[in-house]
C-alpha cells in the first residue's frame, strides 16, 4: 500500500505546488470524525492511482498557515492541485466514487 505523506509549511511548495504529477491534498485534523472516515478512502485512492497521482495530508491543527491560505473552513477538505494551481475541491467525508470523479480528469 502506498504511503500518504504528511506535508508541512516547509514542504508544501516542493511536494504540492512543484509536483510533476497531480496532487490530492487531504486537509484534516486528528479530532475530526469525518476525517477519520474519509482517511480509508484517501488511502484507497493513493493505492489505486499510484504513479499517476500523489496523495498527501495536511494536519490543519499543526499547519494553520496552509489551511488559512487555501480558505479551509470545514474539514475534511480535499483539493486537487496540478501545475501549482488548485483545480478541484471536495468537502466532507465523501465516497470513493466521488473522489475518483474529482481526480480522474487530471490523470494522464
Amino acid at each position: 500500500m502506498s504511503a500518504v505523506a504528511s506535508i508541512t509549511q516547509d514542504t508544501f511548495q516542493t511536494e504540492v505546488l512543484k509536483s510533476d504529477v497531480p496532487v490530492l491534498v487531504d486537509f484534516w485534523a486528528p479530532w475530526c470524525g469525518p476525517c477519520r472516515m474519509v482517511a480509508r478512502v484517501v488511502d484507497e485512492v493513493a493505492q489505486q492511482y499510484e504513479g499517476q497521482l500523489k496523495v498527501v495530508k495536511v494536519n490543519t491543527d499543526e499547519q494553520p498557515g496552509i489551511a488559512s491560505h487555501y480558505g479551509i473552513r470545514s474539514i475534511p477538505t480535499l483539493m486537487v492541485f496540478m501545475g501549482g494551481e488548485k483545480m478541484e475541491q471536495v468537502v466532507g467525508a465523501v465516497s470513493k466514487a466521488t473522489l475518483d470523479k474529482a481526480v480522474e480528469p487530471f490523470l494522464s
